[in-house]
């Protein structure tokens, strides 16, 4: 038992010997993997694909280049044709939508060789716009008058108390939907018909009425 000892111990011995002296084959070593190189992504949005028309559109917004711009046109227009265009200054932009139903594009575009350069480009439907509004049938010369309107809820929207037979762009008390859905406006002091209207005011359709109600002043 202890020759078998001594050879087992100098086979050892001699082994140590030729890995220091790099003439034994080394243990295989497990070498780290390199990480890939980190892939070159551009820019990218999101928003919906369909809106009511002259409603606000929110676009999210991902690596949008320095100076890039947020545009909608028809499908078919140039890169430098556009119905409404904005700078993408944060990464949530909002855009007024055209006032007529149809089929539109959105469009991230920059800058390049001084004129606009289409980044990418989303398909944009507008659905026709409707609006109700809620108010008392009657109301006393004067008094006030509890009005509610929702519709498109566009920057511009009014709800406004005229004659009926007034203008598309006649002035009167008014209040705009988009700040608050429902207002109390005073009533006219001279008595008879009156009516209630929510008027769209976007790009394309320009000002558009698009809900009326009726109201007696007594």
């Amino acid at each position: 038992m202890a020759t078998g000892g001594k050879r087992l111990s100098g086979a050892l011995s001699r082994r140590a010997l030729l890995l220091a002296a790099g003439l034994a084959p080394a243990l295989a070593v497990a070498q780290p993997k390199k990480p890939p190189a980190p892939r070159s992504e551009g820019p990218a949005l999101s928003t919906a694909r369909s809106i009511v028309a002259g409603a606000p559109l929110s676009v999210f917004l991902t690596r949008a280049p320095a100076g890039s711009r947020l545009a909608i046109a028809r499908p078919d227009d140039p890169p430098h044709t556009a119905i409404v265009v904005v700078e993408a200054r944060t990464s949530v932009a909002s855009l007024p939508t055209p006032g007529v139903a149809g089929a539109y594009e959105l469009r991230l575009t920059v800058e390049k060789d001084g004129a606009p350069a289409i980044l990418l480009r989303q398909p944009l439907e507008t659905t026709e716009p409707s609006a109700t509004l809620a108010a008392p049938e009657r109301v006393g010369r004067g008094q006030a008058l509890p009005v509610r309107g929702i519709g498109p809820n566009g920057e511009q929207d009014r709800v406004v108390l005229l004659a009926p037979d007034a203008p598309l762009d006649a002035e009167g008390p008014r209040f705009f939907p988009a700040e608050n859905a429902e207002a109390t406006l005073e009533a006219p002091e001279a008595p008879g018909l009156y009516e209630l209207r929510y008027v769209l005011n976007a790009p394309v359709s320009g000002l558009r009425i698009i809900a009326r109600r009726p109201l007696r002043v007594e």
